[in-house]
Parts: C-alpha cells; sequence; structure tokens
C-alpha cells in the first residue's frame, strides 16, 4: 500500500490545523479521534487483503520442504510467495515500514510537540518544525512528555487490530510448516533493531508481541518432538544449514544481529536435541553423536569463514566426542560384564587371602584348566 498521495492531499490542511491549536488546543482532540479512526479502517482493511493474499499464493505453490528465504523485497508481488516464511516476511517487509511513516505523519500533521526523527517523508513540504520536533537527541520538555503520552494514546487508536492479521500469518506459517519460526524469528529481530524512532513506539511493540509469539509457537516444535521416537537425524539439523546459507547470503551489513540469531537458534536446537535423546535413554547417546556429527558435517564451510557458526561447530563436536565416548563405554561393560566381576572377584581374593592359602595343583593340563575355570564361574 502506498499512502504518499493521501499524505500530500493532507498537508493540504496542516497549516490550517496549526490555526486551530494555536486558538483552542481542545478543539484536536476530536479531529485527532476522527484521523486515527478513518486510518485505523483503512490500514485494517489493506492489512487483511493483502494477508489473506499472501496465504492463498502460498497454499498454492506451497512445496512438503519448505525453505528457507531472506527477505522479500518491497516491490515483489504478493503472488510469487513460495513459502509461509516468506509470506511473513513480505507482510512485514510492505507494512512496518507503512506504519512507521503514518506514525511519524501523525505526529506532525496533528500538531504534536515531540522530537521525531529528522528526513521522513512526513519532515517535508508539510508543518513548520513545532518546539520540541528539531531532532531525536533534543532534550524533551514537559510540554514534549505530556504529549508523547497523548501521541501513543492516538497511535494505538489508529494501529489496534491491524496486530490481529499479523498474528494470522504467523499463526498459519506455524501450522504449515512450524519450523518456518525460525526465519521468522529472524525477520523480526532485524525490524526490531531497526526501530529507533521514539514516536513510532506502537510499532516497536508490535514487533516485540510478534516476536514473543513467534518464540511460543517455536517452544511447541520441542514439545512436537519430544512426543515422536527419534531415529536417526532430527529435520531440523540439516534445514538449518540451509537457514545459515541464506542468512550469509542475504541480511548483509547485520554481522551482529545475525550472530544474535545464531546464538538463540542453535541454542533452543542443542537443548531441543538433548531433551528429544531422553526419550529412550537405551539411544540418548546414538541420537546425540549421530546428530552432532550431522550438524558438523551440514556446517564445515560455513564454520570456517563464520566465527559463532565455528564456536558452536566446536562445541558440537566435544558433544559428539563425549557421545562418543559414553556409547563405546557402554557397549564395553555390556559385552564383557562377566568378565568385569571375574577381575574384581580375583582381585578381592588377591587382597583377602594369604599366597598360602590359594590351593594349586601341579602338571594340570589345559583342559582340567578350562574346566576350573567354567566351574569357578558359574553363576557369575
Amino acid at each position: 500500500p502506498d499512502h504518499a498521495d493521501m499524505r500530500y492531499k493532507c498537508r493540504t490542511y496542516a497549516r490550517l490545523l496549526q490555526f486551530i491549536k494555536s486558538l483552542d488546543k481542545s478543539c484536536m482532540i476530536p479531529l485527532r479521534k476522527a484521523y486515527c479512526h478513518s486510518l485505523n479502517l483503512l490500514i485494517r482493511r489493506e492489512a487483511r487483503e493483502y494477508s489473506n493474499e499472501l496465504r492463498n499464493s502460498s497454499k498454492a505453490s506451497k512445496s512438503s520442504t519448505p525453505s528457507f528465504e531472506g527477505p522479500a523485497g518491497a516491490n515483489q508481488p504478493a503472488g510469487i510467495a513460495d513459502s509461509p516464511a516468506e509470506a511473513y516476511s513480505k507482510m512485514i517487509t510492505a507494512f512496518i515500514p507503512l506504519l512507521v511513516d503514518e506514525s511519524l505523519f501523525l505526529a506532525h500533521f496533528m500538531c504534536f510537540e515531540v522530537p521525531t526523527s529528522d528526513g521522513s517523508d512526513s519532515d517535508e513540504d508539510s508543518t513548520p518544525k513545532t518546539s520540541g520536533s528539531s531532532g531525536s537527541s533534543a532534550k524533551p520538555s514537559n510540554n514534549s512528555s505530556a504529549d508523547l503520552g497523548v501521541l501513543n494514546e492516538c497511535l494505538q487508536e489508529m494501529l489496534d487490530g491491524i496486530q490481529e492479521d499479523f498474528y494470522a500469518i504467523v499463526d498459519w506459517a506455524f501450522k504449515l510448516d512450524p519450523l518456518s519460526c525460525i526465519p521468522m524469528h529472524g525477520i523480526t529481530d532485524r525490524y526490531i533493531a531497526g526501530q529507533k524512532t521514539e514516536v513510532a513506539g506502537y510499532v516497536s511493540v508490535l514487533l516485540d508481541d510478534l516476536e514473543s509469539r513467534i518464540t511460543i509457537l517455536f517452544s511447541r516444535v520441542e514439545k512436537y518432538e519430544r512426543n515422536v521416537k527419534q531415529v536417526g537425524v532430527v529435520p531440523y539439523i540439516p534445514r538449518f544449514s540451509q537457514l545459515a546459507a541464506r542468512m550469509e547470503q542475504y541480511i548483509t551489513g547485520s554481522r551482529d544481529l545475525v550472530d544474535q540469531a545464531y546464538t538463540k537458534i542453535v541454542t533452543i536446537m542443542f537443548v531441543t536435541l538433548e531433551k528429544i535423546a531422553q526419550v529412550e535413554p537405551k539411544y540418548a547417546d546414538i541420537v546425540l553423536l549421530e546428530n552432532y556429527a550431522a550438524f558438523q558435517h551440514s556446517l564445515y564451510d560455513l564454520a570456517n569463514v563464520v566465527p559463532t557458526l565455528a564456536k558452536y561447530y566446536h562445541q558440537a563436536s566435544e558433544a559428539y566426542e563425549q557421545a562418543c565416548s559414553r556409547h563405546i563405554n557402554l557397549v564395553i561393560y555390556i559385552h564383557f560384564e562377566k568378565l568385569f566381576q571375574f577381575a574384581r572377584k580375583i582381585e578381592e581374593q588377591m587382597y583377602n587371602m594369604s599366597p598360602e592359602e590359594i590351593a594349586f595343583q601341579v602338571g594340570m593340563s589345559k583342559v582340567d584348566f578350562r574346566k576350573m575355570l567354567k566351574s569357578s564361574l558359574t553363576g557369575v
């Protein structure tokens, strides 16, 4: 959606609103309320239609093994969404900048005396700068703080309800592919890191709520996996390598953000893997060594160039060696348990009996010795 033309027409009345405010501030209350209500209806309708379009296009082209795609371009049409995560990315890409722009424009157009970021399209050709809008680094006055509170109320009224369309996309994506939570979390984190405008605080709240919802949904993946007997490599191990490759390819210039995403994702993966392994304690070490080996194999190339992934590569290597060691010890103990018991019994006898008490027989043949051993080991 593009509201540039609508905002351009609204600027025609900017001077009039300034005069009205200077004459009687109370007159701004019904005007702000009417503006927010009208814009709320418009944005919600656009969000609902776009959300439905994305879901319908993805349903038509979804595959059995969804790939992890990076954020879609802002000019890409909705009709070519290939995965649930990409549909969410398109929704975020289309509406988050729009909501920020509308928040900034509301602050200027409706004459709020609050600090805003320089360079927004709302600053151009509109109202003269208000006393508190000299830049985001300016110190807010008491009037500015009061206006910021009123502005937040107006923003909530203007954007209230749009979160439902975002939630619908998230829930739908999780239903189609639970692992789509991984790229959705990364996309949301990227936009959260980019929100630095105090005036658009409600947008930050929306993004935080989306991140929390995605995290809660991803925790259900763990519960789902734990209810199923795992054999071999769990699906999210090889899929993570695909995701990491996509992130390195598409999310450039955001090294810190990508590393934070890796830390969150891999930590959850390893914790979940340990819990999955405990479902069947008898085969726990086999599950662990298979999956840690698969993790190392799939990330070998990336771990050589990405320090954060290299750290987790070495962590997986250590966990693999520990699982191997435990499994080998278990196998040895199972196969040679009776022999170990016999050796301990001999050692105990050697410590508890003097050499004079140990019976021996001169000229014992091998056959006699085997018979003696067999009778001695009876019941051990």
